[in-house]
């Protein structure tokens, strides 16, 4: 049995369809709250077997409710694929709580339960700036500095309470993905999707990572399976500017590329503007000068550890760009 963690997310679905397609049993948490017909509606996308959800067990609970937690007793293998994204001010003590002290509460009952195994999804930010030959790896070390957004450092300090679970004895792995590219809501990568396809109009020379979703799923099922134990990897397939990414979509989606190009000092003023606005109103801000800073930076990962360790091909970005495209031509 399998237990999930973030189940109705971007990653945490595909996860749990490829561990039903292969035959295991699953047992995924969510919140009273969730709404689970996106969760479906990625289902459909992936498979018209609704049969395929018969090993399919959902708990209703949250990491932050220990209690609900314990639903982990006799499964084998957690995957804890829960966490917060913002990279707003406001939402700082959200982020701790989910983060931080909800991994705290998973890896716990982890330890309690005696799982088999667990495998811990952070992120590329919660990587270090350093370099090797020209790319940020699974070595590259943490600096603090003012330039760190929230969530970056929750997701630094969750990484730490999983390596403090390993040296109580915790068998586990953790996976550092880039931005992932799949199926999902407008409250993960997906916005990328969205945003083109209803006519976004500024890009900028900035480069990331991308990832397929489904490269991060069997990077994670392998690691499981495998005899691998206290270590990290990087899961990224390509590094690429936001301009060429954004070119792709719009033209597999049949919608006009973003034509102007956005400059800093534009950018500056905005977040300002932003700032100021949010304050006064007491709502979100479109644009923080976190998301601006990152909308310039230049940021190229590694992805030979998977290769090479877990001898994984990674699918290409216009190949993921393609095929994605078609759920949000039709959503």
């Amino acid at each position: 049995m399998n237990f999930v963690t973030g189940g109705t997310g971007i990653l945490g679905s595909r996860l749990i369809y490829d561990l039903l397609l292969s035959g295991e049993k699953v047992r995924a948490l969510k919140r009273k709250d969730s709404n689970l017909d996106n969760f479906n509606k990625i289902i459909r996308f992936y498979t018209g077997d609704k049969n395929i959800l018969n090993n399919l067990e959902w708990v209703e609970g949250d990491i932050n409710d220990i209690s609900s937690l314990e639903a982990m007793e006799g499964c084998d293998y957690v995957y804890h694929c829960a966490a917060a994204v913002s990279f707003f001010k406001n939402d700082r003590d959200h982020l701790f709580k989910v983060n931080v002290e909800g991994t705290t509460n998973v890896v716990n009952t982890a330890l309690k339960t005696k799982v088999k195994k667990f495998c811990h999804v952070s992120s590329t930010a919660a990587l270090g700036g350093s370099v090797v030959d020209g790319k940020i790896t699974e070595e590259s070390f943490w600096v603090s500095d003012e330039g760190r957004s929230n969530y970056a450092i929750t997701k630094k300090l969750a990484e730490l309470e999983v390596w403090r679970g390993i040296e109580e004895g915790l068998n586990a792995v953790i996976v550092n993905p880039s931005v992932i590219l799949g199926p999902g809501n407008d409250k993960s990568s997906a916005t990328i999707f969205t945003k083109v396809r209803d006519g976004l109009r500024f890009y900028t020379h900035g480069i990331n990572g991308y990832v397929d979703v489904r490269d991060v799923s069997n990077i994670m099922i392998k690691l499981m399976h495998s005899d691998i134990s206290g270590e990290r990897f990087l899961a990224i397939s390509e590094n690429i500017s936001f301009k060429e990414l954004f070119d792709s979509i719009a033209e597999h989606l049949q919608k006009p590329a973003p034509s102007m190009e956005a400059r800093k000092w534009m950018a500056a003023i905005i977040w300002r503007l932003e700032a100021l606005r949010s304050a006064l109103f007491n709502t979100p801000a479109f644009v923080t000068k976190e998301t601006s800073n990152s909308a310039f930076s230049k940021s190229y990962y590694s992805n030979e550890k998977a290769k090479s360790m877990l001898k994984h091909d990674f699918i290409p970005i216009s190949t993921s760009i393609k095929e994605i495209s078609r759920f949000y031509k039709n959503s």
